[in-house]
């Protein structure tokens, strides 16, 4: 006795399909005599005739039609299957646990979010915010699959794929001396409070670097927690701060009078995406990146500057 084959199950729902042999071996890229070799194996393996043969149409018989319905159920089982195995071979399908910044993600998120989920569909990503140093922190234990933050993020088995530059620009109220400015100088700077968020952020250590060559003063007693803390706190009068192109386009713009925005040349954030160099991810994740790029490219055409 034979083993059931999957070209016997194939070859027998072809024959019920077209009623001829040599149609159905013609539809499988076989021969009559081979295919016919293979349901007679078939009938052999489950003790059970299956097809009545005869001259005109081929009619398959109870016990035939029985094995039929179980042999295409198997059938679209296997091509699921099939289906799967392509999928996770491209390492975009399942779930994906992304972590990603709070200083990016409003912003940038929903983009990206649309983008994926309409490229691959299969796809689900489960997204934690958390500040960069806690965000690393989860990477290398395995709770994030990729992060998605300001830079750098370094690590020994880490791989960094940069994505964007985005400008930061200084804010102050409306009020504030340096409002009056049309361009803001180092020496301008000098002496001037300025407001960051807390350390655990790259942007409190870009921050807390440009006021210690300019001579401003960092304001370390009154931190934000957020980009809106930040923005709240400037219009107070606590003082200014740097806060970057996409958070003000979304967020302030022509909406908030009692702000002054002033570009800084040559003052950029670096965005990238990182993940863990063993994961074996790294074509999909390169496919994340490029989407992400693409986006930048288009959505925020003039707002940041695209790495590659």
């Amino acid at each position: 006795m034979s083993d059931l084959t999957l070209r016997q199950l194939r070859y027998l729902s072809a024959l019920a399909d077209t009623r001829h042999f040599r149609n159905a071996a013609e539809r499988e890229g076989s021969s009559q005599p081979s295919l016919s070799v293979q349901i007679s194996n078939l009938e052999e393996t489950l003790a059970l005739p299956l097809v009545e043969r005869g001259r005109g149409p081929v009619t398959l018989t109870p016990a035939g039609r029985e094995v039929l319905l179980r042999a295409q159920a198997i059938l679209d089982d296997v091509q699921r299957l099939m289906d799967v195995s392509t999928a996770l071979k491209s390492g975009l399908s399942g779930t994906l646990r992304l972590g990603v910044s709070p200083t990016l993600g409003p912003y940038l998120m929903p983009w990206v979010v649309a983008e994926l989920h309409s490229a691959y569909p299969d796809l689900s990503l489960y997204i934690r915010e958390s500040a960069p140093s806690d965000l690393r922190f989860e990477l290398e234990r395995g709770g994030h699959d990729i992060v998605l933050t300001q830079l750098p993020m370094t690590g020994a088995d880490l791989t960094t794929r940069r994505l964007f530059r985005e400008p930061l620009s200084l804010v102050t109220a409306s009020d504030h001396p340096l409002a009056r400015l049309s361009q803001i100088t180092d020496d301008d700077l000098t002496g001037q409070a300025i407001l960051s968020l807390g350390p655990g952020y790259a942007l409190h250590d870009q921050i807390s670097a440009l006021c210690s060559d300019t001579g401003a003063e960092l304001q370390r007693d009154y931190e934000g927690t957020s980009l809106d803390a930040l923005r709240q706190m400037v219009g107070m009068g606590m003082g200014a701060t740097f806060l970057p192109a996409l958070y003000i386009a979304s967020e302030i713009g022509a909406a908030a009078p009692s702000l002054e925005i002033r570009p800084r040349a040559k003052l950029f954030r670096s965005v990238g995406l990182v993940w863990r160099k063993r994961s074996g991810k790294t074509a999909a994740f390169e496919r994340i990146a490029d989407a992400i790029t693409q986006i930048a490219r288009t959505r925020f055409k003039g707002l940041v500057q695209v790495e590659r």
